[in-house]
């Protein structure tokens, strides 16, 4: 296979850093491993920044994501990571990440992170 998941989120720079604006990427498809039976556990990830200097890149968001399909984790801790990850590439004006995950055993879990910014003094 010529493509392989990969943990690297690329960027390109923003088109228009002097203007707010909201980018939203979709990701219906999102699975991981619950890591307590090794069962896949399958997410509708909604994405929401405001960039700054930096904008990530659609395939590389695409194998990062795929990078979560054989790992065991808890639908608190993936959303989370995925979020500080992000933010640690992009340092955006705002960023939000919600996970809803599909039915388990009756119950159906949604996990919101958000990052703000801290102000400066």
């Amino acid at each position: 296979m010529s493509t392989e998941p990969s943990k690297d989120l690329d960027v390109f720079p923003n088109p228009k850093p002097g203007r707010d604006y909201t980018i939203r990427i979709e990701t219906p498809e999102f699975t991981c491993l619950c890591p307590k039976t090794g069962q896949p556990d399958f997410a509708h990830l909604e994405l929401e920044y405001v960039p700054n200097e930096l904008c990530v890149e659609l395939k590389s968001w695409k194998l990062y994501l795929w990078s979560y399909r054989d790992e065991g984790a808890f639908h608190e801790a993936v959303t989370n990571r995925i979020l500080d990850d992000l933010v640690a590439v992009l340092k955006p004006r705002f960023a939000r990440l919600n996970a809803t995950f599909n039915v388990r055993g009756g119950v159906y879990t949604s996990v919101e992170a958000e990052y703000w910014p801290e102000e400066e003094s």
